[in-house]
């Protein structure tokens, strides 16, 4: 065989396998992440191996600040602080605390729903993605948007990575960037994570102890404190509760002599479920509605 023929079958053969260790190293890797669909005005961070992109949200669920009863207060607050982000001023990040199905999460997808046609953006971003944070604000911060990052359902344990990330970015990337991001959190928590007896009691300085433990009490409010604005939720009085069975009865158009006979049912629904929030007053709306409508 001609020297250079034994050369090509050689290089053909390795092109050959080379190829093929391409192909398996391209089944172990992850594929690219798709490009960003900027025309959504909704987000959530998704994550393949290491890899994060912001995933379009078309179908976003529809609430209005009307549905939102007897957090008038709340409302005031959140929607005066949007607007002012909304306009270039000042704005604070927020943090809402309370009582489960009192409105928190419904109140920021309104904010949504209320100011979309403005330019607002909403990011939705799973604890376990927070550390994250920086990646995001970076991708964002060119965009002509206005962009809320909401953290939904927020409390850490010691030592999660999350704690330390969203702690750096409500101290440096989010302020040095504010004009166009902006964080909104929910949580159970008023101080985002859980706090002992033993370290509300009179510090005793044992010889494997810490010097200062003072200062652990300190670290674990210190989060918290870096949201400019808190806003408590309580439990519905009863006549609140039933304000909204009748305001969501309506919107899903039971007529009034129905809406005056569920009085007794909505409060052992209620009694059922051990809460008088919104969500169960809505929970209940739409059952009493496909029985009776």
């Amino acid at each position: 065989m001609p020297e250079n023929t034994a050369n090509n079958v050689d290089l053909a053969s390795l092109m050959q396998r080379a190829n093929r260790v391409l192909a398996q190293l391209e089944a172990w890797l992850p594929p690219a992440p798709p490009e960003v669909d900027w025309s959504a005005h909704a987000y959530r961070w998704r994550k393949r191996g290491s890899r994060g992109w912001l995933d379009a949200v078309h179908n976003i669920s529809k609430i209005k600040t009307n549905d939102l009863q007897h957090i008038e207060r709340q409302k005031g607050v959140i929607d005066r602080n949007t607007r002012f982000f909304l306009a270039g001023k000042p704005a604070n990040n927020v943090l809402m605390t309370g009582a489960r199905g009192t409105g928190k999460s419904s109140l920021v997808k309104a904010m949504l729903a209320l100011y979309a046609d403005q330019g607002l953006r909403l990011i939705e971003v799973d604890k376990s993605d927070l550390s994250d944070l920086s990646d995001i604000v970076e991708q964002v911060r060119k965009r002509p948007e206005k962009f809320i990052i909401f953290c939904d359902d927020l409390s850490f344990e010691e030592g999660e990575a999350g704690y330390k990330a969203l702690k750096s970015v409500l101290d440096g990337s989010i302020n040095d960037s504010g004009d166009n991001v902006l964080i909104y959190a929910t949580s159970n928590r008023r101080h985002l994570m859980p706090e002992y007896m033993s370290e509300n009691l009179e510090a005793k300085h044992q010889p494997d102890g810490e010097i200062h433990p003072g200062e652990t009490v300190e670290e674990k409010i210190s989060l918290s404190e870096r949201f400019g604005i808190w806003l408590s939720f309580y439990p519905f009085k009863q006549d609140d509760y039933l304000d909204i069975v009748h305001h969501w009865l309506h919107e899903l158009g039971c007529p009034a002599s129905d809406i005056e006979a569920c009085r007794l049912e909505a409060l052992q629904w209620a009694l059922e479920r051990g809460s008088r929030s919104g969500r169960v007053a809505h929970q209940f709306a739409k059952d009493w509605a496909a029985r009776h409508v």
